[in-house]
This record gives C-alpha cells, sequence and structure tokens, in this order.
C-alpha cells in the first residue's frame, strides 16, 4: 500500500480539465526542507503535487485535482499551459546548482509506485510523462541525466529505446552549432513532433543546441553536450516511432 503524507501547500487554483501529462522536476536546493518550505510558502508561488524524500517518503502537497504550480513556462505536444494539464512531482536531490547525485534505488522505487498509482486514476500516454526540462529546455535541466529514465520505462512508464550500432553508423557524422540543411531539418522536425516547442527549420541554433541536450538527459544520458550524433538521432527515431505507435493503437500501460 503507498504510504502518503499530507502537507498542504496553499499554492494552487482550479483545474481546466482532468490531467493527461506528467512532469518530474528536482528539488534543487541544499536541503529537502527548504525545498518544501519554499513550496509550500505562499510568497514563493509555486508548488507540486507531490514530494518524494531520498529515503522514499512520499509528500502530498496539492491535489491531483487541483493546478499545482510547478512546470512554469513551457510546451509539450502543443500544450502551452503545463500546469493545467500535468501532475508535478518533486524528486528531493540538490540538482546541478547545489552537487547533483545520483537518486538513491528507494527514492526511485517510490517514484515508480508513486507513478503507477497515479496512472490507476488518470490517462497519462507514455509520451506524456515527460522531465520539466523536456517542457522548457532552454531555462531547466530538471530532474536530469542522472534520473534513471530507462528503469522507469523497464516499469512501464515512459519511453525508452536503445539503437543498434549499425542504425546509429548509417546516419552520418554530426550535427551541431553552425550547421544547416536536410539533416537538421530533419532532427528539427523530429524533436518537434515528439512534443518538444522548437519549431521545424533548417538552422542548428542555440535552441536547437539547448533542445538536444533535454532530449540528451532524457534519452541519451551518457552524452548531454547538445551535439547531435548518430546515437542521438537513432534514438530520437525509435523513441519517435514507440510514441508514434502508442498514439496510433491507443495501448496505454
Amino acid at each position: 500500500m503507498l504510504i502518503v503524507r499530507d502537507v498542504p501547500s496553499p499554492n494552487f487554483d482550479a483545474r481546466r480539465g482532468p490531467p493527461d501529462m506528467l512532469v518530474l522536476h528536482y528539488t534543487g536546493m541544499q536541503t529537502a526542507d527548504a525545498a518544501i518550505a519554499r513550496l509550500c510558502d505562499p510568497e514563493a508561488k509555486v508548488s507540486a503535487h507531490y514530494v518524494v524524500d531520498e529515503d522514499g517518503s512520499i509528500l502530498k502537497l496539492v491535489p491531483e485535482e487541483r493546478r499545482a504550480w510547478h512546470a512554469g513556462r513551457g510546451v509539450w505536444l502543443g500544450e502551452t499551459d503545463c500546469n493545467a494539464a500535468s501532475i508535478g512531482i518533486e524528486i528531493v536531490n540538490p540538482g546541478h546548482e547545489f552537487g547533483y547525485r545520483d537518486f538513491p534505488e528507494v527514492q526511485v522505487d517510490a517514484v515508480i509506485s508513486l507513478i503507477a498509482d497515479i496512472r490507476t486514476r488518470w490517462t497519462i500516454p507514455d509520451n506524456r510523462i515527460i522531465a520539466h526540462s523536456d517542457l522548457a529546455p532552454e531555462r531547466k535541466q530538471d530532474p536530469g541525466e542522472r534520473f534513471p529514465w530507462k528503469r522507469l520505462a523497464g516499469a512501464g512508464h515512459g519511453l525508452w529505446f536503445e539503437p543498434a550500432q549499425e542504425r546509429v553508423a548509417a546516419l552520418g557524422v554530426p550535427l551541431k552549432v553552425g550547421d544547416e540543411g536536410l539533416g537538421v531539418i530533419v532532427l528539427r522536425a523530429g524533436l518537434h513532433r515528439l512534443g518538444y516547442g522548437l519549431p521545424p527549420g533548417g538552422d542548428y541554433d542555440e535552441a536547437t543546441c539547448l533542445t538536444v541536450e533535454a532530449f540528451q538527459r532524457h534519452w541519451r544520458p551518457a552524452q548531454v553536450d547538445g551535439v547531435a550524433d548518430g546515437e542521438t538521432r537513432a534514438t530520437l527515431m525509435g523513441v519517435l516511432q514507440l510514441a508514434t505507435a502508442e498514439s496510433t493503437t491507443g495501448v496505454l500501460n
């Protein structure tokens, strides 16, 4: 049985409809207590539905039926009010600014159990289980490349794909800032189709670089440099195929 302790936050308002997205964050503060205090501070005007501590304990700050203020400005699959569409989970970790570290096993187990529990109440497709950095690549990095997205997908939540090496080699030289042409057009179109707010285009600009970094943090964590090498592009193609198959068949976990 999932044990959740209520620690109410005043920072929420009404939803416009049922949530169909799940956004994972890290707290990005030096301690869990400091993060929870901020998420419950009416002056801060930020919150989340849940906080998962490093010992696996789960706090509920905002009812799922309400719109918590966790995502901020961003886009995923054309949705520009991600707070209205999503449930936000803050995972305690100091983040890149204060000593980013691995997420303990017990904490990850709790996140998986919590997501499984949430999905018994709401229809949330795998391609709408995302990172905060996915919806806001230009300003966010969380929960980052140390979060075990592969393990989460293996438990049935989210998408994961690992390309065969021959597919990687077939995609040729890496694409990087300053490049342009057909390869960049295909890359940007794929990222946009997956859900990122990056519009289609033929220039590998700074926005493209940041979006590739966000994709890598989620789906190719061994390399987070904003360079779209063959493995990054092959992974994108595979994740897109999984997302397309899910949306076509309507099969959800």
